[in-house]
């Protein structure tokens, strides 16, 4: 049987962060080429955005088995798998060395710009799928570059679109030309100059996940050394028994120990909490503050700065010429989003899954690691690392491998669909069954003992 004309093509993968780096590792196990184009300068530059944030994982569960194997020769060492690394650590632990193992296969400074079919748009049906991939980037020169792939796998992630603080998916009223105020991203408040920013003043947290609560957590922290500073914490839905996550009942026990810290940042006066506020515009003030209204009328009392920490969602700009079937609502492949659907998903755990729910109408593409999910929460380093090695055993042919299940995920302690409704705190569900938090939550925990 003659070869595939795109046989000898190498598997371009999309991002050096952890999914991207561990499919080419799980490819080269395969004996396929992987191209890993990353825009940044260095491996998992999105993670070293936060490089000030501890994971609530630990290293046992942030390194990928293939990608140890390749490491392995050149003396590395992993660190101990009971310890809780930040994203620094990470990155400059585990995430760059694979990266300098796989040497060439990863170029940097590479954004990607379109994938298509070579000499096919997204409409032509006529011999679509014997033809390669191809693959646009730009160059930090400003040049653009082109290569052919065998398959394409979108590791990208979600870091540079995070939603706004508007409550209808789009930017509130006022909320860019605000933007020296507001920041999406957890502020580093080691960072003296960004400390200063914050100390002393009251702020705005806009959120209801592990971002929120670290946001919530640090700020109490600096409460404590700064008079004055303070917290306004905005939930566009009520309090219940799973607001602060899982606690005591979450498997990956840092977890639900941050979870415990931002309750206690309201416990201890750190914080305030306002319920049921959907953003609908913000106002700046004559003395340069920033005023929040909700879609209700309301108008709060003026912050200094806001922190809108409201999810991630992906970037599809570049895949517009690929047929891909994504979910409505979630943006996520639509086998996969019926599992990971915070409308109605219990309990917080995604049975693994592979190849089958990452696929598309469009054969020999897919999206791994946190664009897979869409804006759907919760996403695990691990659920990454089995992601990647059954779709690189799709590509490489070896279906068994492929549809083989090899990892069981932590339950995060949370239960109960309509998580991202804005319910009053009233109507929502009471949280009983199959792994339901405490009623009454323990604060015992540091506000470092997570990250998001």
């Amino acid at each position: 049987m003659s070869k595939s004309p795109t046989a000898e093509l190498p598997v371009v993968v999309i991002g050096a962060g952890p999914a991207g780096l561990a499919a080419a590792a799980h490819l080269i196990e395969y004996g396929l080429e992987p191209l890993v184009l990353e825009a940044g300068r260095a491996a998992g530059a999105a993670v070293r955005e936060w490089s000030h944030v501890r994971l609530f994982s630990t290293w046992g569960e942030l390194t990928d088995q293939a990608a140890e194997k390749l490491l392995a020769p050149t003396g590395w060492v992993k660190p101990d798998a009971a310890t809780y690394p930040s994203g620094g650590g990470w990155a400059e632990q585990y995430l760059q060395p694979l990266a300098d193992v796989l040497g060439e296969r990863v170029r940097f400074g590479a954004t990607v710009t379109g994938v298509s079919r070579t000499g096919r748009d997204r409409i032509v049906d006529a011999d679509r799928e014997g033809q390669p991939f191809v693959v646009h980037f730009a160059t930090p020169d400003g040049d653009e570059e082109r290569v052919f792939a065998r398959a394409v796998i979108d590791a990208s992630g979600t870091w540079t679109t995070p939603s706004p603080a508007g409550a209808s998916g789009l930017p509130a009223l006022g909320e860019k030309t605000a933007a020296d105020r507001i920041t999406y991203r957890v502020p580093d408040l080691k960072n003296p100059a960004i400390r200063a920013r914050y100390a002393g003043k009251r702020t705005a947290v806009i959120g209801s996940g592990a971002s929120a609560f670290t946001a919530l957590a640090t700020l109490a922290d600096l409460a404590e050394a700064a008079p004055g500073t303070h917290a306004v914490w905005i939930l566009r839905r009520g309090i219940s028994g799973s607001t602060f996550g899982g606690g005591e009942a979450d498997q990956l026990p840092a977890r639900g120990a941050l979870g415990l810290a931002a309750k206690a940042a309201v416990d201890n006066g750190h914080a305030d909490a306002v319920t049921g506020f959907r953003t609908e515009a913000i106002d700046r003030t004559d003395d340069n503050r920033l005023v929040l209204i909700g879609e209700d009328g309301r108008r709060l009392d003026p912050v200094d700065e806001v922190i809108v920490l409201t999810g991630l969602r992906p970037d599809l700009s570049f895949l517009s010429e690929i047929r891909l079937g994504l979910d409505e609502r979630l943006q996520a492949p639509t086998e996969l989003a019926p599992l990971i659907d915070p409308n109605q998903h219990s309990c917080g755990t995604v049975y693994p899954h592979g190849h089958r729910e990452l696929s598309h109408p469009e054969p020999g593409v897919y999206l791994v690691g946190m664009k897979s999910y869409g804006r759907a929460p919760t996403f695990l380093a691990m659920t990454g690392y089995e992601q990647v090695r059954s779709v690189a055993a799709a590509i490489a042919g070896d279906i068994e491998a492929a549809d083989r299940v090899e990892l069981t995920l932590p339950e995060t302690g949370v239960c109960g669909g309509a998580g991202l409704f804005e319910q009053p705190a009233a109507e929502e569900t009471s949280g009983e069954g199959c792994c339901a938090a405490p009623a009454t939550l323990t604060i015992g925990a540091p506000a470092s003992s997570g990250g998001c």
